[in-house]
């Protein structure tokens, strides 16, 4: 049996492939410059695929500017969350009643857990919940 005795060289095969396509696209584009009234404009296929990646090097590289202003803006947000963390951990919430003179009182647990003391200074805020009836359930 014998092989195929065509041989080829794929570097020569797309060199041609190119050459043919240029000559192409140079046909193309004095024909159609003719037709929209410009001077007949020579097409240069290396000048052509420079100027397409110039324009794809300058998009990839505002792509990774962005990027990068992202990822600062992001790690700023998550040091800036960071600083404030800690103050969370100061606060409490719970449910209490007011009671006579409009006084009210922290429980046991919350105090302890916050490390409160008799004479301590706190900020109170109020978000009312609802009113209670004589039988002490809450109506909203």
């Amino acid at each position: 049996m014998s092989g195929n005795n065509y041989q080829y060289d794929p570097t020569e095969m797309f060199k041609e492939w190119i050459k043919k396509s240029g000559k192409a696209q140079t046909e193309f584009m004095k024909n159609f410059g003719v037709f929209m009234g410009n001077r007949v404009q020579e097409f240069n296929p290396v000048e052509a695929l420079k100027e397409i990646t110039d324009k794809a090097t300058e998009t990839q590289t505002n792509v990774m500017k962005n990027f990068a202003n992202f990822q600062a803006k992001g790690m700023d947000t998550l040091f800036n969350m960071g600083q404030i963390m800690p103050n969370f951990m100061n606060w409490g919430t719970y449910k209490t009643s007011v009671g006579t003179n409009g006084r009210i009182s922290i429980p046991e647990a919350e105090r302890d857990a916050l490390g409160l003391r008799e004479g301590d200074l706190v900020q109170v805020m109020i978000l009312p919940l609802g009113k209670k009836s004589k039988n002490k359930e809450v109506k909203k």
